[in-house]
Formats: C-alpha cells, structure tokens, sequence
C-alpha cells in the first residue's frame, strides 16, 4: 500500500462523513457538526490552514553536511519525529459506521509506533470512548496518550487512575471543549477549570500533564501556574468557538511568556513537514494532528497511520535540508522570510 491508496480507500467507504478533500482546508465541511467540519461559519478551522501557508521559508545550503537528526525526546522517551497524532473521541458520530474508538484508538497508537513516533486517544460523551482506546494502549506496549475532557472531578480522577493503570507515559486534558454543547445536550457536561482544580488534578498524578487548547499567553501562564508539563496551543480545529484567530498567529508569544519553563505543542491546520518545519521554527517543540490522522486510519488502519506518519517526517527532514538545520535544536526564527 502506499499513501495514495489509503486516500483511495477511504474516498470509498459509503458513509464517511469526511470528503477527503484534495486539501483538507475545512471550506467544504465548513459548520459540519456533528460531523468534522469547523463550528459556525467554519473560519476558525480555515484560518488555521491559511495562516500557515503564507508563512514562507528561507533556503539555504551552505554548510557543512551530516546526517539530518529529527528525533526528539519527551516523556523519557526518544521519538523519530516531533510529530504526534491528536486525539480524536467519538468517532461513529463524527467520521462515520466504519470504525469504533477501540478501532480508531488501534490504528493510530499501533501506527505511530511503527514509525517512531506517538498518538493520543480521546474522550467523549460514554466511558468507553475513553477506555477502549487505552486498552488499544495496552496492546501497543503502552505507546500512547490518553486525553480526559474537563468532567467532573471525581469523573477525571477516575479516568486518571485508569491510565495509570496501563503504564502510559504521559496524560493529557483538551480543556477547550468546556462549552462544548453537544457533550451537554448528551448528558455529560464539561466545565472550564481554576487553576486551584487544576493543581489538585495534576498533583493527584506522577504522569507528565498536558493541558490542550490554550489560545493566549495569559492561558499558557496559568497551565504553568497549575504545573502543567506542556501545553498544547490549540483552538480545538475550530470546532468549540467560531471566529478564532489561528493557532500559529498566537504561538510565538506564547513561547516568549513561556520561556522554556514548559512543552508546547500545536496543532490547527498542519498538513505537511514544511508546516512541521515552520511552527518548530516559531518556537514550538512538537505538533499534533488531527483530521488527515483520521482519513489515514479510516483509509489503511495502522498501515495508513505509518504511511502518513512518514510523508510528513520525510517532508520535515527534506525541508530541515534545504534550510540549514541538521538537528531540531537548529530550527529557529532565521529560517522564516
């Protein structure tokens, strides 16, 4: 199989919802929710993409040559590439019949790490969107993420011991569904949370915290604040609130507060190893990505994931070539025009 096959495939499945577009830009899904469009009109999710394709890149090949070094060590542990699957929950409701959130979960936590890298699971309205997916964890030799929505507290402490129990490496909360309607409308409402809940929340585990969905520096300080590992900069893809500006506008000053004290990953938008290439030069350690990790999974299950996986990094080390940077410590604001 190769990666054209995969979006062959999944441009077959009768009821998926996506449409496999030729570039996953949200204008076609626009407001498509449930479903994998952005909220509303849609421009939080477009904004996304477009921002990042006019940031441009300086090329340069004058320099002494070496093996181009993209790994990058997190969670005590070495990753091939800074490039992460972001977790994606209730997968029936969204994508379509084809597959659950065990399967989903499999595909993405069997794929990545295979080619070297990690993904996070979800969380949704039943328990077993999350639990499934961390036995799909288990399985896979404790490789990957899980993410907790902003429940209760007992409900996230619950959750939290559940991962613990599988031995993951790190945990993670997208604390940016505390409007989310759906998850209301469901029976399963979500809060926003203090930076006091949040303290006793990451203190009540020895697991690195990741806080997903911080937008501004005054966010970023208080996930530091409550003791955070890292932070994910991200607007949900521009699925919680319309009318966002794009994750890669916000990150620089964020990573200017932040100082290092902190990870920061992102996601929104990113679609290729040059986009990779351009948030890491902005001040970002790691990326996440979203829908393509799912038309990659619904496509050519753990195979596609891998597929996917490796365009991207091989587009990453490419580009790290063309711009001068063997390692990712190389990476930084002279390679943005």
């Amino acid at each position: 199989m190769n990666y054209k096959k995969v979006l062959e495939n999944a441009k077959k499945i009768p009821d998926f919802r996506c449409r496999v577009c030729s570039e996953c830009n949200g204008k076609a899904c626009r407001g498509e929710i449930p479903g994998v469009g952005g909220k509303g009109s849609g421009l939080g999710f477009i904004r996304n993409v477009e921002k990042l394709k006019e940031i441009k890149l300086n090329m340069d090949t004058i320099y002494h040559s070496s093996k181009v070094d993209s790994s990058i060590e997190m969670f005590g542990k070495t990753f091939k590439y800074p490039i992460f699957a972001a977790p994606i929950g209730g997968l029936i409701p969204c994508y379509g019949e084809k597959l659950t959130d065990y399967e989903y979960a499999k595909a993405i936590v069997k794929g990545c790490k295979e080619a070297g890298t990690i993904g996070f699971t979800g969380d949704g309205v039943k328990d077993e969107y999350f639990m499934e997916p961390l036995y799909a964890i288990e399985e896979n030799n404790s490789i990957g993420i899980p993410t907790i929505k902003p429940w209760s507290k007992n409900e996230i402490l619950e959750r939290l011991r559940a991962a613990e129990s599988k031995n993951v490496p790190a945990v993670a909360m997208d604390i940016d569904v505390a409007g989310l309607s759906i998850l209301a409308q469901a029976g399963k409402p979500v809060s926003p949370k203090s930076v006091e809940e949040l303290k006793e929340i990451i203190n009540a585990t020895s697991l690195p915290f990741i806080i997903k969905g911080i937008m501004t520096v005054k966010g970023a300080l208080k996930a530091m604040e409550a003791g955070a590992y890292g932070i994910v900069v991200s607007n949900h893809g521009g699925r919680v609130l319309d009318h966002t500006p794009a994750t890669v506008e916000v990150l620089p000053k964020i990573v200017q507060a932040v100082g290092g004290k902190m990870k920061i990953f992102i996601d929104g938008g990113i679609r290729s190893g040059l986009d990779v290439l351009k948030v890491l030069a902005l001040g970002a350690d790691a990326v996440l990505i979203g829908r393509p990790y799912a038309i990659a999974a619904y496509g050519g299950g753990a195979e596609g994931v891998k597929l996917y996986t490796e365009k991207v990094g091989k587009e990453l080390v490419e580009g790290m070539i063309m711009t001068g940077c063997r390692n990712l410590k190389e990476i930084n604001q002279e390679i943005i025009f």
